[in-house]
C-alpha cells in the first residue's frame, strides 16, 4: 500500500498542509517542525510525488544544461564533467535534476532547448559557454525564460546574469609573467573564434604585447578547436616561422597537451627550448610531463556560482541580472622557465 501525506502528517503530528508546505520547502516553516516531517517521511519511506507537485506549481525540479557542442566531444575536455559537478552540488543541495541537451549538431542543440523550454521540461538554463551572436542566447531572452551563463555574453551582458573569470586580465597578466621571464616572441594559440573566451584572452594578450612595445605580430596568433589535435597543428605552423616564439600562451590545457606532445616528437624541449603556459588547471595537468604551468580559473566555482544565480532567477524573477567574477591563479610549474642569458 502506498504512504501518503496524509499518513506522515499523523506520524510527525502535524497537518497534512504542514507536510505539503515542509516538500515544497517554504520559508515559513521552522526547521524543526521540517527535521520532524523529513524525519516521519524517511521512516515511512513516503517519497514526493514531483510530476502532481509540478502541475500544481509548475516546477519541474529540474535544470536543463546547454553544451557549445555534441555531449561526447564536450566531454572530451576535462572543463566540461568539472563545471557540472560544480551545478551538480548545488542542484543535489536544493533536489533539482539536471536536464542536458544532446544534439550533435547546433540545429539540434537548438531544437532540444526549444524542446525543453516549450515543454516545460525544466525550470531554467544554464549555459555551459558564450558564444558571439548565439541564437539559443537571444531565443531565451525573447521568452523571457530563466537561464545562466558561464562566461561574458557578447550582448545584453547587463541584462543577463553570467558567471566568468575576467580572461582579459588574466591573459593580459599571463602574457606579462612570460614578458617578466625574458621573453620577446610570444605566440598565442587560441580556440574558436566564435567563443567570447577567446576574444577576451586575445584582446588581453594583445594588450601585455603592446603595453611591453613589442612588436604584434600576426603571425603568431593560430586558431584552432580546443581540442588536442587542434594544438598538433597549431605549434607546427609556429615553427616554421623564420623567428619562431620563444613562449607560447595556450588558451586550453587539452590543446596543451597536444602541443607538448608534438614538441616532443619534433625533438623541441620543453621548457628550454620553448616555456608554454596554459589555462584551465585540469587535474590532468599537474600529471603531464613536463607538469603544466596554468592558470587556474575554479571551475568546479564557475559552475556552482552559474547555477546558484539560476535557482535565484527562479526563486525572484524580478531580480536584477548581475555578473560573479570568479578569480583565477597561476599555479606554476614546470613548462615557463627564464629565457637564457637574460
Amino acid at each position: 500500500m502506498s504512504v501518503t501525506i496524509k499518513d506522515v502528517a499523523k506520524l510527525a503530528d502535524v497537518a497534512p498542509s504542514t507536510v505539503s508546505r515542509v516538500i515544497a520547502n517554504n520559508p515559513r516553516i521552522s526547521e524543526k517542525t521540517k527535521r520532524k516531517v523529513k524525519e516521519a517521511m524517511d521512516y515511512l519511506g513516503y517519497h514526493p510525488n514531483f510530476n502532481a507537485r509540478s502541475l500544481a506549481n509548475r516546477s519541474t525540479q529540474a535544470i536543463g544544461l546547454v553544451m557549445p557542442s555534441s555531449a561526447d566531444k564536450a566531454f572530451q575536455n576535462p572543463f566540461f564533467p568539472e563545471v557540472i559537478r560544480g551545478i551538480s552540488t548545488i542542484a543535489h543541495e536544493q533536489e533539482y535534476a539536471l536536464y542536458m541537451s544532446t544534439g550533435n549538431t547546433e540545429d539540434e542543440i537548438f531544437e532540444g532547448v526549444v524542446r525543453m523550454v516549450q515543454g516545460r521540461r525544466v525550470d531554467g538554463i544554464v549555459m555551459l559557454y558564450s558564444r558571439v551572436d548565439d541564437r539559443i542566447m537571444c531565443y531565451l531572452q525573447e521568452q523571457k525564460f530563466p537561464f545562466t551563463v558561464i562566461g561574458k555574453p557578447f550582448k545584453n551582458a547587463e541584462t543577463i546574469t553570467h558567471i566568468d573569470n575576467d580572461n582579459f586580465k588574466a591573459a593580459q597578466e599571463m602574457t606579462e609573467y612570460l614578458i617578466s621571464l625574458g621573453h620577446e616572441r610570444i605566440g598565442f594559440v587560441g580556440g574558436n573564434l566564435n567563443l567570447v573566451v577567446t576574444i577576451d584572452r586575445l584582446l588581453g594578450y594583445e594588450k601585455a604585447i603592446r603595453n611591453a612595445g613589442l612588436p604584434y605580430k600576426d603571425e603568431y596568433i593560430v586558431h584552432e578547436e580546443f581540442l588536442k589535435e587542434g594544438g598538433q597543428e597549431a605549434v607546427k605552423e609556429l615553427l616554421a616561422l623564420k623567428e619562431p616564439p620563444s613562449a607560447l600562451l595556450v588558451i586550453d590545457d587539452v590543446m596543451s597537451f597536444g602541443v607538448l606532445s608534438t614538441l616532443n616528437e619534433l625533438g623541441v624541449s620543453v621548457p628550454d627550448d620553448i616555456s608554454l603556459l596554459s589555462f584551465n588547471n585540469v587535474m590532468l595537468s599537474e600529471l603531464s610531463s613536463p607538469s603544466l604551468t596554468s592558470v587556474d580559473i575554479n571551475i568546479f566555482k564557475l559552475g556552482y556560482e552559474a547555477a546558484k544565480g539560476l535557482l535565484e532567477c527562479i526563486q525572484c524573477p524580478e531580480k536584477e541580472a548581475k555578473r560573479v567574477v570568479v578569480p583565477f591563479q597561476l599555479i606554476e610549474r614546470q613548462t615557463c622557465s627564464k629565457v637564457s642569458g637574460k
